[in-house]
């Protein structure tokens, strides 16, 4: 299949303080987390970004196949998520977080069908969420009794402009949340844990199983 993407981000992006924030940092914990906590047998990373999470996944003693488009990030396999030279259901889990966005909307399909294909149980992903919220954290003499992202009405949406990498967002207008869940029913994946990063809600995590 012929090379889509559009964008090649200067690897040097992803080796600075400017990007890897704290708040940054508390999604790559959620991305550790979401995928230890499922125990798989293998796992395929596609779109490794700093390489952050396979790094740090490695000294755990999980190993994450790696693939990226772009080969100057060293991933063990250089290919795009629109076409992945896998076999069906070769990893047990397959995560790409903070990666579909930098697709256009209408490969949004092509690239979920390439994910579930080469899973055999899990589907991970993240993605940016601008739908308005609120934090909301409460304690009491028992201890914390509410805490977490809490979506608001998105009464207005936005249209949402290419800004030089991301070409769509969740909650700008025509891609909202319970979009963006359609198509995953669609490609037979059961939502199982859909929240926001407490420290980041930019951050969107759909975490999925395959039905």
């Amino acid at each position: 299949m012929q090379q889509k993407y559009k964008i090649q981000v200067d690897p040097e992006h992803y080796s600075d303080l400017r990007y890897d924030t704290k708040c940054r940092f508390a999604s790559y914990w959620h991305q550790a987390d979401e995928i230890t906590s499922r125990k798989p047998e293998s796992v395929l990373e596609v779109g490794i970004g700093n390489g952050f999470l396979h790094r740090y996944l490695e000294q755990l003693g999980v190993h994450l196949h790696t693939c990226d488009f772009d080969g100057r990030l060293n991933p063990e396999t250089v290919a795009s998520v629109l076409d992945l030279p896998f076999k069906d259901g070769e990893f047990d889990m397959v995560c790409c977080f903070e990666t579909l966005e930098h697709l256009p909307f209408s490969d949004f399909d092509r690239g979920l069908d390439e994910l579930t294909r080469v899973s055999s149980r899990y589907v991970l992903i993240s993605l940016p969420d601008v739908t308005p919220y609120m934090r909301v954290d409460m304690k009491g003499s028992i201890g914390r009794i509410v805490h977490g992202v809490r979506d608001l009405p998105n009464i207005s949406p936005r249209e949402h402009k290419f800004d030089g990498e991301h070409y769509w967002e969740v909650g700008k207008k025509g891609y909202l949340l319970s979009d963006i869940v359609g198509h995953l029913t669609k490609h037979g994946l059961v939502v199982e844990h859909n929240f926001r990063v407490f420290e980041q809600p930019y951050h969107r995590f759909l975490s999925c199983r395959i039905a």
